[in-house]
């Protein structure tokens, strides 16, 4: 399932809508990546967007 379990941004549902105006069914998927993170000393697989794996990132630089 295309979720991040960090924010919970998910697939969005809408339309393709053409130049004639003619509108198909269409979905945005979230960029996710299974990523391999330590949380309380356990290394532990989870699926992440982009955006929160570049929050992820920041915040063990800075640590």
């Amino acid at each position: 399932m295309a979720k991040c379990s960090v924010c919970g941004k998910s697939v969005v549902f809408g339309q393709s809508v053409s130049h004639s105006h003619r509108k198909t069914n269409r979905a945005w998927k979230p960029n996710i990546r299974k990523v391999r993170v330590v949380i309380d000393g356990t290394p532990t697989t989870m699926a992440v967007c982009s955006r929160c794996l570049r929050s992820i990132k920041k915040k063990s630089a800075n640590a």
